[in-house]
């Protein structure tokens, strides 16, 4: 099992263009791609310009566009996909990547349908496709299809405990314990934690991180400030408030998510406190509202996006991917809400 560590600064994306420019994503990819009858006005188009500019953005590779009838083609097949941001942000990894060798990507959404993966394998199988990539929204176990097998596969966010294939997924107990050691490096010590539900793999990873943090850095784990959330606003707004109340006064908070992050800025704006002033905060995911509290959210990023990438690579490389694990570091996005001023 080997953890992939990313010392090269994050890729800049269409999501950081988007941001500087004041505009949607939308709106970022129809300036890109010439859609001149799209009623974007000039001032607008010059913002983005000027954003890809200073941001050095490069959008996915460009190629020479293969002849119809030499068309390679990855399969890429996901439980669900509407229902989480981050399956696109791995699918467009996965177009990037492949696009460098000309190679298109074909997606499914199976919800699971043990019936529909079959059907779909056996298609792929004649039309004869350079891959599969078999992914989950959920980091998770997973028993892949039978047909699977007949592939060159790799899975994406999700892994085989029989380890019949080689699976990417995210470092999430270093992701944990790498949050709350920002924390501890910003002072902290009375840290809460509020996790996800605990039947995610993820909410139980990224609370192994935080509890060995604070081990490696001398101090107790303390049950008390602890508490369960649900990965939403609602559930980090009541843990908040129950962690207020308790005999133990935390200085800082790291929510298993930013959703949660949300609720614990509503509740702790409610009693009075000034998250970057007077309590830290710090969120996981790098969800685009990160960027928009007020004050800004310190978080850690998941990276999809680089494990589609990498998902592509194993595919299209000349050597078999093999049947190990890969874990893609989580990095720390610091930003005002995890440090206070006094």
């Amino acid at each position: 099992m080997r953890e992939v560590e990313k010392d090269a600064p994050r890729r800049v994306t269409m999501k950081d263009v988007a941001v500087k420019a004041g505009v949607s994503q939308s709106t970022v990819s129809f300036v890109l791609n010439g859609l001149e009858d799209m009623r974007i006005s000039e001032e607008t188009r010059k913002r983005v310009l000027d954003a890809v500019k200073a941001l050095r953005y490069r959008p996915r590779a460009a190629g020479r566009p293969p002849k119809s009838t030499d068309l390679r083609v990855i399969g890429v097949m996901f439980d669900e996909v509407a229902t989480s941001p981050f399956a696109s942000i791995s699918i467009e990894g996965v177009q990037e990547e492949a696009w460098k060798s000309n190679v298109l990507v074909e997606v499914v959404m199976t919800g699971s349908d043990k019936l529909y993966e079959a059907e779909v394998l056996r298609k792929w199988s004649a039309d004869r496709v350079e891959g599969v990539i078999y992914g989950s929204i959920l980091t998770r176990s997973v028993t892949p299809p039978d047909g699977l097998a007949k592939h060159r596969s790799v899975l994406l966010n999700c892994y085989d405990p029989e380890k019949r294939y080689p699976s990417v997924v995210p470092a999430e107990r270093r992701g944990g314990e790498k949050a709350t050691k920002a924390l501890i490096d910003a002072g902290h010590r009375n840290i809460a934690f509020i996790s996800g539900e605990p039947w995610m793999e993820a909410s139980d990873q990224r609370m192994e991180g935080y509890e060995r943090a604070l081990r490696s850095a001398g101090i107790p784990v303390d049950p008390s400030l602890i508490v369960e959330g649900n990965f939403l606003p609602s559930g980090g707004r009541a843990a908040t408030l129950q962690l207020m109340q308790g005999g133990v006064r935390p200085d800082a908070f790291f929510c298993a998510n930013d959703l949660m992050a949300v609720g614990c800025y509503e509740a702790l704006k409610e009693l009075g406190e000034r998250v970057g002033e007077t309590v830290a905060v710090m969120g996981y995911d790098d969800q685009e509202i990160a960027q928009h509290l007020t004050p800004s959210l310190s978080t850690v990023l998941l990276p999809h996006r680089e494990m589609g990438q990498m998902c592509a690579g194993m595919i299209l490389g000349s050597k078999s991917p093999g049947i190990d694990q890969q874990r893609v570091e989580c990095p720390v996005v610091p930003r005002e809400s995890h440090s206070v001023s006094g």
